[in-house]
């Protein structure tokens, strides 16, 4: 693809401007896959440019990837179609390599599918719009193509896109609310987050679901409208209250009887990147997500409450 540069400024404040997507993802596409000015390569989305210059760009997709470790699982496939896939991650599976992951991956289960996957995100995120946490389960969008990736991540952006998480906590909300407070590393525990002031704004909604007949557990439903690192956790710890498993925040002992953090990506909206057709999914829930449920909870009105239609009408209130 061609464009001829009219002005003149940052190359990656002129194709974002140009393409009407986030300077973010145009400087991804310049890292990862380069571009041409006049002919020449470049992959600095900082070079200035006079104007009269020639852009030439192409959303190169993987050819050939490996595997980094073998993989002995399937993952349930939620949506497929040429452009999106959208599969139910289960607990303890990290999404892509990094440096300290010494073990298999999504992104090892996509590439030994033989799925074609975007490399707008870089060599060891191939396919990855967005993430979720190793024990968080649930609904996980992958994206094909680039083209699809840059029309996914504005999704993102303008919360478009997004998710409604289920969660089972230590002890009751009061109230529904909407949390509204900024986050960002704890100046005590650097592997922690904390409501930090003058930190990044984060903002997000809880509805009470479903009170434990037989303990003081309760099951709720959340919404994010930021994308904060371990952000429905830290907002809970300032309500004074935990998700089940998380001896981060919650408590140690936990671990003894409740293995991963009980938080549960439930509902994914979006719209298809091609055709723009609003799409919704929703993930079924995990055994042992399950057998907590079915421990705790009186079952005969609990799937109907956490319907996908349900779950999204439950915050029309809060927003």
């Amino acid at each position: 693809m061609t464009v001829q540069n009219t002005r003149s400024g940052r190359i990656d404040a002129i194709l974002a401007q140009e393409l009407q997507l986030p300077r973010n993802q145009i400087e991804k596409l310049i890292k990862n896959i380069g571009i041409s000015i006049d002919g020449k390569p470049s992959h600095k989305s900082s070079q200035k440019l006079l104007g009269g210059e020639l852009i030439t760009y192409e959303f190169q997709d993987a050819i050939k990837q490996e595997i980094k470790y073998a993989v002995d699982f399937d993952i349930e496939i939620l949506y497929e179609d040429d452009d999106v896939l959208v599969i139910n991650k289960p607990p303890f599976l990290t999404v892509h390599p990094a440096a300290s992951v010494k073990e298999v991956t999504v992104v090892d289960w996509l590439i030994q599918k033989g799925i074609s996957l975007s490399t707008i995100s870089g060599e060891e995120r191939h396919g990855i719009v967005h993430r979720i946490d190793k024990e968080t389960s649930g609904a996980l969008i992958v994206a094909k193509n680039n083209e699809a990736h840059i029309h996914l991540a504005q999704q993102l952006e303008d919360k478009s896109m997004g998710r409604y998480y289920l969660a089972l906590i230590d002890l009751p909300l009061k109230e529904d609310c909407v949390v509204d407070k900024p986050i960002g590393r704890s100046p005590h525990n650097r592997l922690k987050m904390a409501v930090v002031p003058n930190a990044r704004a984060s903002k997000s909604a809880f509805v009470k679901l479903a009170q434990s007949t037989k303990s003081s557990y309760e099951l709720i439903g959340a919404k994010l409208f930021s994308g904060r690192t371990h952000q429905i956790r830290v907002h809970l710890n300032s309500l004074s209250r935990h998700i089940l498993g998380d001896s981060l925040y919650g408590f140690k002992s936990q671990k003894d009887t409740i293995s991963r953090v009980m938080l549960h990506a439930s509902v994914l909206y979006f719209y298809h990147p091609r055709t723009q057709k609003f799409i919704q999914v929703q993930a079924p829930l995990f055994e042992d997500f399950e057998a907590l449920l079915e421990k705790h909870f009186e079952k005969e009105s609990l799937h109907e409450k956490i319907d996908s239609e349900h779950i999204c009408e439950y915050f029309t209130t809060l927003y």
